[in-house]
Formats: structure tokens, C-alpha cells, sequence
């Protein structure tokens, strides 16, 4: 198997970050591209939105910029290996945005943690699944979900 780029899925929580030191390992063992990509959840968006009485847009530009910090923070704490991390933020629904990023950059793996925030809504997971499970139905390439483990 050969591998020249790696994707890896990040909602900033400590499964995410076993997932990019999974991913960093893989990296530097077949000197691969690696890509950290988080999106920001439209449906999240929108619902900030009423609540707030703000415009969509504005508050996507708030918030990518907040990821975009976050991003930062997040290889500050995982990548210890400092290795060149090219970094992506995007809007919409995550699991359409992951596969969407993937195709269109051609990585070889996607790397993304086992469970991250539980920020989903429990039914919604009952009857559709996790974001994560929704990731391997649409992706023709290889998906590596990281469990947090007690070493991580």
C-alpha cells in the first residue's frame, strides 16, 4: 500500500488528536502529504444563528476564523513530531464535507477519531449514525477510526 496523502478529521476533542498522531505515524512512515480538516457544522450555524439574531454569514466568518485559532492549538498539543501540516476549515454537514475534501484532494485515508464530542443528537445517531460510519458509506478510499485509548 502506498500512501501519498492523508486526511485526517478533527473536532478538536482528545479522540481527534489520537487519530492525528495515528495519521502523523502513517505520515512519516510513507512520507505522506498530511491534511487536518475541521468543519463547521451548518446545522450549528443556523441554530446560532436565531438564538443570536445574527446573519449566517457573519457568523461563519466568526467562526472559521475561531477554527482556524483552534486548528493552530490543536497541532501546538498533537503534532509533536512538528511535522508540515496543511490545514482546512469548511462548511456544511460534516460527514458530506469530510467525503466532499477527500474526493476532491484524491487522499489516500482518511484518519478521524472513533467517537469525538457527542455533540449529535442521540436520536439522530440511533436512526442514521455517527458522522464517522457516515464517512465510510460515502468514501471509496480507506477510513481509520481511532478509539481514545488510556496511552493516547
Amino acid at each position: 500500500m502506498k500512501l501519498q496523502s492523508i486526511l485526517v478529521a478533527t473536532d478538536f476533542s482528545d479522540c481527534s488528536g489520537a487519530a492525528f498522531r495515528t495519521a502523523a505515524q502513517l505520515a512519516q512512515t510513507f512520507q505522506a502529504k498530511l491534511i487536518l480538516l475541521h468543519v463547521i457544522s451548518m446545522k450549528r450555524v443556523i441554530v446560532l444563528s436565531e438564538y443570536l439574531e445574527q446573519e449566517p454569514e457573519t457568523l461563519v466568518a466568526i467562526l472559521r476564523e475561531r477554527a482556524q485559532q483552534r486548528l493552530g492549538e490543536f497541532l501546538k498539543q498533537w503534532n509533536s513530531e512538528d511535522l508540515e501540516v496543511e490545514t482546512l476549515v469548511s462548511v456544511g454537514f460534516p460527514f458530506q464535507e469530510i467525503a466532499v475534501k477527500a474526493r476532491d484532494l484524491a487522499v489516500d485515508l482518511v484518519t478521524m477519531g472513533g467517537h469525538g464530542r457527542g455533540g449529535q443528537d442521540p436520536l439522530d445517531k440511533v436512526f442514521f449514525g455517527s458522522t464517522a460510519e457516515k464517512v465510510v458509506r460515502l468514501l471509496p478510499c480507506p477510513v481509520l477510526c481511532v478509539p481514545l485509548t488510556e496511552e493516547t
